[in-house]
């Protein structure tokens, strides 16, 4: 569910930017796109230089986890306002948790951000797809241990932020139609004690 107190969570769509506005948040996109950016160089250029699998391994695939934790748990939070995590309940049972802005912080999110948040989250993971076909035609299968481990964790953010964002906008309609209602019960109620 999505709290509407306090959280400094929220939900943002895919809109393009006017090209003059600026970035809200220029740090925290720049090292998002660094973060998404460094498993994927370290990967390709790796084999050029580097001789040991292993350390290849590990170095892509721990800057692919820090990718994954800065997506999850700043640029998610700051760009776009949404927080996902999963808990497993006492029945053993996978329960995915949302959080998102109220309505008025979430009107104040700069879409450009938003923007940048959402085609980056989705184009690292079409590159790592890219990769993983590669080492699939190569005979790879070293290499595709590599890249399904980064796949993996890119597609666990879309996922959760995905489901984040579909949950938003649910609570989201709620509200309106809440709202309506509310306004519309009050008008009536209004009207009949005029007379």
């Amino acid at each position: 569910m999505c709290p509407r107190a306090e959280s400094p969570f929220g939900l943002i769509s895919f809109s393009v930017q006017p090209p003059g506005e600026n970035y809200g948040h220029p740090r925290i996109c720049f090292f998002h796109v660094l973060f998404k950016g460094a498993a994927l160089p370290f990967y390709i250029l790796s084999a050029l230089f580097v001789n040991s699998f292993v350390i290849i391994f590990v170095v892509t695939v721990l800057l692919a986890a820090l990718d994954f934790w800065v997506v999850k748990n700043v640029s998610g939070r700051i760009l776009v306002g949404l927080r996902w995590w999963n808990e497993i309940d006492e029945d053993g049972e996978s329960v995915w948790k949302f959080e998102c802005l109220d309505q008025e912080s979430m009107a104040r999110i700069n879409k450009k951000d938003s923007w940048l948040f959402w085609w980056t989250l989705y184009l690292t993971a079409v590159l790592w797809i890219f990769f993983a076909i590669f080492s699939l035609v190569r005979l790879e299968a070293d290499y595709l241990l590599v890249v399904g481990v980064c796949l993996t964790l890119s597609i666990a953010n879309i996922v959760g932020f995905t489901k984040c964002r579909k949950d938003a906008k649910k609570q989201l309609q709620a509200f309106a139609t809440q709202t309506l209602a509310t306004r519309f019960q009050s008008t009536i109620q209004s009207a009949f004690s005029v007379v």
